[in-house]
């Protein structure tokens, strides 16, 4: 048997998508399980065992610019594809995306399999499936095996990424740069793009204190870098600063790019950070993650996205993660700490 699945989403959903791949190699254990991603996904799949050939390509529009070249590509790897003649197609997107299912049907595959709703659905869509409700994102993937005959468990396999080498060197070096020892500190993360889902500076540095003078842990403190007005991925330079201010001596502060972060993140104690992709990032590591949510009546909730792992706690507050008590965040990350 022959499988592709679709996947052209973030960072996070495509890590959510991994039970979903080890649930299809366990029921077909000799199949052959494709995957098309873009080339900024595709590596959170990086040795992924389940996974038997990772497709990649370059997006046609990135920056409001047409890349040409990548749309030449496209069109050659799309008979590539035709050509292995998959006996089924998963488009792997938690929604209905017409965009997603016009590709997979271009792909020609015997079965096709995706959510569909009144204006995103196509007549070659073999299996059309109505959107679950309320239910997590790695379930709602998951959901997607059922026309393969594929049960659900109660309890998901767990989510599976490999640290590139890349990023554990690195933090090898800066740890050891910065006088701290994997294990020896707590990461605390400014990751989303909505106030009202982060820790204010006040609480960061109460946080923060407690870390070191109850357990002996510093913290990581690190954030998107960028200002919060860049349209394309917004910064919180800005929101970061007034902790800067404060030079705190158990606050060692980390601005860089992703791979590195995730390398702090996996040698670290425990992590805390808002709803974001490198929450569930955290959620994979060895130390596990707090994340936090708030105004869910009108932002996404937890039951749909929050951490999942043995590991992986969230706390949920009405408005604004300000005002969650400190008694309440001290005492889930102190549970983490002990499992």
């Amino acid at each position: 048997m022959k499988i592709l699945i679709l996947k052209r989403d973030k960072l996070g959903d495509m890590l959510l998508t991994t039970p979903m791949f080890a649930l299809l190699r366990q029921q077909f254990p000799d199949a052959r399980i494709d995957v098309l991603a873009n080339t900024y996904n595709a590596w959170v799949i990086d040795g992924n065992s389940d996974v038997s050939r990772v497709w990649s390509y370059q997006r046609v529009k990135e920056g409001g610019r047409i890349h040409w070249r990548a749309a030449l590509l496209q069109a050659r790897q799309t008979l590539a594809l035709r050509a292995e003649e998959y006996d089924w197609i998963i488009v792997a997107n938690g929604d209905a995306s017409h965009r997603a299912i016009k590709r997979a049907v271009w792909l020609g595959g015997r079965q096709v399999v995706s959510y569909v709703d009144a204006r995103n659905t196509h007549r070659r869509v073999t299996h059309p499936l109505e959107i679950p409700k309320r239910i997590h994102e790695a379930r709602r993937m998951a959901n997607l095996l059922t026309p393969l005959g594929v049960t659900l468990p109660d309890t998901l396999p767990p989510l599976r990424f490999h640290l590139p080498a890349d990023a554990q060197a690195f933090a090898t070096t800066w740890l050891a740069e910065q006088g701290l020892a994997p294990g020896g500190y707590i990461t605390l993360g400014l990751g989303a793009r909505r106030a009202k889902k982060q820790p204010t500076t006040e609480q960061i540095l109460r946080w923060t204190q407690h870390f070191n003078d109850a357990w002996g842990l510093k913290t990581v403190f690190m954030w998107t870098p960028g200002k919060s007005d860049n349209p394309m991925y917004p910064g919180d330079d800005e929101t970061a600063q007034p902790v800067l201010d404060a030079n705190r001596p158990w606050i060692v502060p980390f601005r860089g790019p992703l791979k590195p972060a995730l390398g702090l993140i996996f040698n670290g104690r425990t992590s805390l950070f808002p709803d974001s992709g490198l929450m569930h990032f955290a959620a994979a590591s060895p130390g596990g993650v707090l994340g936090f949510f708030a105004e869910t009546d009108v932002s996404p909730p937890p039951d749909q996205w929050g951490p999942i792992g043995p590991k992986a706690d969230w706390l949920e507050a009405p408005k604004a993660v300000s005002e969650l008590g400190d008694e309440l965040v001290l005492a889930r990350v102190e549970a983490l700490l002990q499992k």
